[in-house]
């Protein structure tokens, strides 16, 4: 069976912080997929300028540098010319640019290849271990025969709440009211892109977390997991 937890679900649903945690209690590998499209975006940006992006010469510029994930423990590590850019990637300036970067359907093709390439290198290790993979398109695309799906979904006022906490910022009505706007284009523009929408693979199970704090979120997916991965 491949031990595969797709987490799936819209900007700021929590899918990276639930995922990470349900590794932790799990034992399990933790693989965030967006780190990569931010690592690729990060290395463009420093390589190849601002401008528009030819999608083979992206492609080019991260196996040469290479742009690849590293497992460190039970995490998978963003590189990139094997320097450590977690942090780097985090910045506003890759965040202006990732959705661009993640539109790109030869980008997509490389990065899902990068992402089952680290998947079957934990499965080659043996063991109980599997990865709990996080981002949009995981239980649909990368991985649609994962044994557990989730996905993710919370109001885009509560989303906004807590990116905005995220960010230290004073969380009052009117920023919420901005955050939760720029989300709701994010979410429309991501479920009407063309490559790999994001929407609910036809046998996730849907987990509204509006309500849920972190650790019931978490206790949740857990429960999920020891269910469907016995022993």
């Amino acid at each position: 069976m491949l031990r595969v937890i797709a987490i799936d679900g819209p900007a700021a649903s929590g899918k990276s912080s639930t995922a990470g945690l349900v590794a932790e209690r799990l034992g399990w590998a933790h693989l965030d997929s967006g780190a990569l499209y931010r690592a690729l975006t990060l290395a463009a940006l420093d390589n190849l300028g601002e401008e528009a992006w030819p999608a083979q010469q992206i492609v080019d510029l991260a196996e040469r540098l290479p742009v690849r994930l590293v497992l460190v423990d039970n995490r998978f590590r963003p590189e990139v010319a094997g320097a450590d850019v977690e942090q780097a990637i985090r910045g506003d300036r890759v965040t202006r640019s990732v959705s661009m970067m993640a539109a790109i359907p030869e980008v997509r093709t490389w990065v899902n290849a990068q992402q089952r390439r680290a998947v079957e290198g934990v499965k080659a290790r043996g063991g109980s271990r599997g990865v709990v993979v996080d981002g949009r398109d995981i239980g649909t695309v990368v991985f649609p025969e994962a044994p557990l799906k989730i996905f993710l979904t919370a109001t885009a006022d509560e989303r906004a709440r807590r990116r905005l906490s995220q960010r230290g910022q004073t969380v009052d009505g009117e920023l919420v009211r901005r955050e939760s706007q720029a989300l709701a284009a994010r979410d429309a523009a991501d479920s009407n892109r063309p490559i790999a929408p994001l929407k609910p693979a036809p046998d996730a199970v849907l987990l509204d977390t509006t309500a849920l704090t972190l650790e019931q979120q978490v206790a949740r997916v857990v429960e999920l997991a020891r269910g469907r991965f016995p022993g």
